[in-house]
């Protein structure tokens, strides 16, 4: 059989696409590295590249036929590269297994404003330390951890000790931290002491105790000491504000956190006070009905917020914890009002100085009898100025960046609408 030969035309045809896509390659390899070029000027050097030795020849350039087979080859295995998902009717792109591994393989250096894997891996701990905080004094006090629940309770205790662990020896070695005004990204250099001083809590924390139970029993008291990882807790709020595009939103949820716990051993405290006078033995104590937990905290609720309306107390003893009570709901409410008023106070500070400044304006206008259209185009100046951008004047805030700072920024707002224009394509 003889095969037809393939016009000159159509062979033309493909290595002019050929050449035309090698040239667009180069032209975006050529862009990106001139914005860098305009990020860092340490790059932007006047020198020329090193030229080729010239004892060194190049080597002469593959025939036209052989290029077309290349670009043959790599037209071909380009698709066996992408991976698809067949799902009922359905067919989808996915990325490669190796992909998902490449993503969960921790780096040597862990920067924790921008690696949101170490922000995933704060809110584990995170979960772990509350654990702690909130079923550690509920262990203690009530009765709720018995011989047959034991081993429920010591497997999730197992759990957040391993992560403890895993944060302590394999997560905050990696993670960058300022000495001296640099940037340290390896402890491995001499510069440990810092690091161990920082964490030395966090060390303390996972100190085995536990082992007291083969002499005094299962004794939740003893893990007292997994309560001193705060270091982590809010390290964790820390990196999540600076990533959420309303921040305010969590410091409400957390205020109010605040106040559940506080209140939550404030109810552990009157069960403790209740046993040690003896359950239902005077009007005061808890007499031992219903939920012993929610009404505990019902007494907590009352008392901490000051609401009134129980039982007096009839010991001395009774008397002084009530007073005590008294005296730390009043502080502790005021304390968290005040937080609370603050945190909505920082959230809305942007928009009372655009509805002030726009106020004054208007004000301004209206004592200077200034025509109506123009006051009309301040106004919606003011509104497309807000909505666009959210705040009056951007150079406010970027004044107090350094000017290398403000040129990076300026280059990656501005990029995207100059890269437009066909002169600077």
């Amino acid at each position: 059989s003889t095969q037809k030969p393939t016009p000159s035309g159509f062979q033309t045809n493909q290595y002019a696409d050929a050449q035309l896509q090698e040239i667009v390659r180069k032209m975006r390899e050529r862009a990106t590295v001139y914005k860098e070029k305009l990020k860092d000027p340490v790059l932007s050097s006047p020198e020329g590249s090193p030229t080729a030795s010239p004892s060194k020849k190049k080597p002469p350039p593959p025939p036209k036929e052989e290029k077309k087979e290349e670009k043959k080859e790599d037209a071909e295995a380009k698709p066996e590269e992408e991976h698809y998902c067949d799902m009922m009717c359905c067919k989808f792109k996915k990325p490669p297994l190796k992909k998902y591994m490449e993503y969960l393989q921790l780096p040597d250096s862990i920067d924790s404003y921008t690696d949101h894997r170490y922000v995933a891996w704060l809110m584990l701990v995170t979960v772990a330390y509350n654990w702690n905080c909130w079923f550690i004094p509920l262990r203690f006090v009530f009765p709720y951890q018995t011989p047959s629940n034991t081993i429920y309770w010591f497997t999730i205790d197992v759990i957040c000790d391993v992560c403890y662990l895993c944060d302590l020896l394999i997560f905050q070695p990696r993670v960058q931290f300022l000495k001296g005004g640099d940037i340290i990204v390896s402890i491995g250099s001499g510069t440990c002491t810092g690091y161990t001083l920082y964490r030395q809590l966090d060390v303390i924390s996972v100190l085995p105790f536990e082992v007291l139970y083969f002499f005094f029993g299962f004794n939740p008291a003893f893990r007292a000491n997994r309560m001193l990882k705060h270091n982590t807790f809010f390290e964790f709020n820390d990196r999540l504000e600076a990533i959420l595009d309303k921040a305010y939103i969590y410091r409400v949820i957390r205020t109010t956190g605040y106040l559940l716990f506080i209140l939550h051993i404030n109810a552990c405290l009157y069960y403790w006070a209740s046993d040690y006078e003896g359950l239902g033995s005077t009007r005061w104590v808890y007499d031992g009905k219903g939920n012993m937990y929610l009404r505990c905290y019902y007494w907590a609720v009352r008392t901490l917020i000051t609401i009134g309306g129980l039982p007096e107390p009839q010991t001395l003893f009774e008397i002084v914890f009530q007073l005590l009570n008294f005296f730390l709901g009043v502080f502790v409410f005021s304390s968290l009002i005040g937080q609370m008023r603050d945190v909505i106070g920082a959230a809305t500070a942007g928009q009372n100085y655009y509805r002030s400044s726009m106020d004054n304006t208007v004000s301004y206008m209206n004592t200077y009898s200034i025509p109506k259209e123009v006051q009309n185009r301040v106004r919606t100046w003011y509104e497309y100025t807000w909505e666009s951008q959210g705040m009056l004047d951007e150079s406010e805030l970027l004044e107090q960046m350094p000017t290398k700072m403000q040129l990076a920024i300026a280059i990656d707002v501005n990029f995207a609408i100059v890269n437009k224009v066909d002169l600077f394509k």
